[in-house]
C-alpha cells in the first residue's frame, strides 16, 4: 500500500518538476532571491504543520508581490515542489509503520475531493466556510489542551485506528480536501483529529502530506499555463522551500512526543486565528460589494 501511494508521488513529482521547468526556461524566468527566502521559511514551519498558505498569502499582501487574484495559484504552484518533497521523505521515515489502509485511504481521499470539489464550491461563499472552520479548530483546540491536561483520554501511541475510526478519519479527509479549496490547509484539523483518536502525532504527517502534495500536483498543472504568472517567484518558492523541507521532517521525526503535543496545541489556535481573521476580512468585503451595489444599478 505504501507503494501504491508512493509510486504516483514519484510520478507526480517528475511529470511536474519538467513541466514547471519547461515552462520557465520558455519564460527564461530566474528564481526570485525573496520568493526563495518566503520559501524556506513558510515551508520549515509548513513541516511542523503551520500553514504556509496563511504565512505567504500575508507576506504576498504586505510586499504586494501579486495582484491578490494571483496569489492562490502563484502560491499553490510554488509550495507544491516543497510539499511533494515533504510528503515523499515522511512516506520513508513513517509511513511504512502507519496503518496502509488509513493512510492510502485518507491521502486519496484528500486528493479526490480536492480536485472534485472546486465547481461545487464556486458559489458557496468563502468566509462562512472559514468562520466555521474556526471556531470548530477552537473547540477542537480546547479539546486537546484538556488531554493534555489529562481531563480527556489523548491517546497518542497508536499507528492505526479500528476500521470505525478509520472510516470516520478518510470521510473527514474528504471534507478537508473541500475545505482547500476556499484556503483551509488541511494540516491543523487533520493533526487535532488523528492525535484526539488515539495516533501518534508522528504518524499523522505521512498522512497529510500525502494527500496535499497529490492534490497540489493536479492544479498547479493548470496554473503555471496562466500568462500572467510570475514564474519568477513560483520557482523562488520551490526552490528555497524544498532544503528547509529536508531539515524541518528530520527534526519533526526525532522531537519528543509530547513537545509535539504541545506544538500541535499553537499550530491549532493559530490557524483559528488565521480563519477567524479572514472570515472577518472577507464578510466585511461582501458587505461592502452588498453596500455599493444599489449605488451601481442607480
Amino acid at each position: 500500500m505504501l507503494i501504491a501511494l508512493l509510486v504516483p508521488l514519484a510520478l507526480a513529482v517528475l511529470t511536474y518538476s519538467f513541466v514547471l521547468a519547461r515552462a520557465g526556461i520558455a519564460a527564461r524566468a530566474r528564481p526570485m532571491p525573496e520568493a526563495m527566502l518566503v520559501g524556506a521559511i513558510v515551508n520549515f514551519f509548513d513541516t511542523f504543520g503551520i500553514s504556509s498558505f496563511a504565512q505567504t498569502t500575508a507576506w504576498m499582501k504586505f510586499r504586494r508581490m501579486v495582484p491578490d487574484r494571483l496569489i492562490p495559484p502563484t502560491m499553490i504552484a510554488g509550495l507544491t515542489p516543497p510539499v511533494m518533497a515533504e510528503s515523499i521523505i515522511f512516506l520513508i521515515l513513517l509511513g511504512v509503520k502507519v496503518d496502509p489502509v488509513l493512510l492510502f485511504g485518507a491521502a486519496m481521499a484528500t486528493f479526490v475531493s480536492g480536485v472534485v470539489g472546486a465547481p461545487l464550491v464556486v458559489r458557496a461563499r468563502a468566509w462562512i466556510v472559514q468562520a466555521i472552520v474556526a471556531v470548530g479548530l477552537t473547540l477542537a483546540g480546547i479539546a486537546y489542551v484538556l488531554a493534555i491536561a489529562g481531563k480527556l483520554p489523548a491517546g497518542g501511541t497508536a499507528s492505526g485506528l479500528p476500521m470505525g475510526l478509520t472510516i470516520i478519519a478518510i470521510a473527514a479527509s474528504f471534507v478537508m480536501g473541500l475545505l482547500a479549496n476556499f484556503g483551509v490547509g488541511n494540516y491543523a484539523p487533520s493533526l487535532v483529529m488523528l492525535s484526539l483518536m488515539g495516533m501518534d502525532p508522528h504518524y499523522c504527517f505521512p498522512i497529510m502530506a500525502s494527500g496535499a502534495s497529490l492534490m497540489g500536483a493536479g492544479s498547479s498543472m493548470r496554473f503555471i499555463k496562466v500568462p500572467e504568472i510570475d514564474l519568477r517567484i513560483v520557482l523562488g518558492l520551490a526552490l528555497g522551500g524544498i532544503p528547509a523541507v529536508l531539515v524541518a521532517a528530520l527534526i519533526v521525526k526525532k522531537m519528543d512526543v509530547d513537545l509535539l503535543r504541545y506544538v500541535i496545541t499553537v499550530v491549532v489556535f493559530y490557524t483559528a486565528v488565521v480563519m477567524a481573521r479572514a472570515a472577518i476580512r472577507g464578510h466585511r468585503e461582501h458587505r461592502g460589494e452588498g453596500a455599493t451595489a444599489p449605488m451601481a444599478a442607480s
